[in-house]
């Protein structure tokens, strides 16, 4: 990312406060936001490195306003902070978009540790996604596909399963099973085994040490 400044969103001062200053020894920069109307406006034009959003906010909270931003598509990781055992509000977050979810409860190393792996994950996702997207926008039947069965399909050349693509998507398997329907039916596939032949047909996967690697142009390598 461009940009090593985090985003603390709480109504508590002390809670901003606190972890302003455990981001700023761990070398990044922050911007503290007690109020969510203050922070949507701010954020809509800036973009950070992180959020990091406290879920029990008075209006709005944090599920209005990952609403608000539209946290699916929104240019940097958002990560639901609370100190309250909830998983009801947890998966609610999921769902509208949030990253992951860290508990208050944790030392700071522990935080520090979390939001760093978070922005590193969201970073190789975002990677692969767009080197993905690229690699299957040549397949035959790609436009009638919506921006959600293309989220899928992304995840299917992932060779993530149902359930990972649920949860990555913040949605059901059995909505993931519905998209991957008709994405064979768009694509031409008969059966699964077709559709990862198409798949590998128009952009080559490979596994690097755990992590996708995508060539658009699989066909211009040398035949082994």
């Amino acid at each position: 990312m461009m940009t090593n400044e985090i985003f603390i969103v709480d109504d508590d001062s002390d809670v901003c406060d606190a972890l302003s200053a455990v981001f700023r020894s761990a070398g990044y920069r922050t911007a503290a936001f007690t109020d969510g109307r203050s922070f949507v406006r701010f954020a809509r034009h800036q973009t950070p490195a992180c959020v990091l959003l406290d879920i029990c906010m008075p209006a709005p909270s944090g599920l209005e306003i990952l609403k608000q931003l539209d946290a699916r598509t929104y240019p940097a990781p958002i990560l639901i902070v609370s100190g309250l055992d909830d998983v009801l509000s947890v998966v609610q977050a999921m769902r509208n978009g949030a990253f992951d979810y860290i508990e208050k409860r944790l030392d700071c190393d522990a935080i520090v540790a979390r939001v760093v792996d978070a922005m590193d994950s969201w970073t190789n996702l975002r990677q692969r996604e767009e080197a993905l997207a690229f690699s299957v926008s040549a397949y035959a039947g790609y436009q009638e596909l919506t921006r959600r069965e293309r989220d899928v399909l992304s995840h299917i050349a992932a060779a993530a399963t149902n359930k990972q693509t649920a949860k990555t998507l913040g949605i059901s398997s059995r909505t993931v099973e519905v998209h991957r329907s008709r994405i064979m039916h768009k694509l031409g596939a008969r059966n699964s085994v077709d559709l990862m032949r198409i798949i590998m047909n128009n952009g080559h996967i490979a596994m690097n040490n755990g992590h996708i690697a995508v060539s658009a142009h699989a066909d211009d390598e040398a035949a082994p």
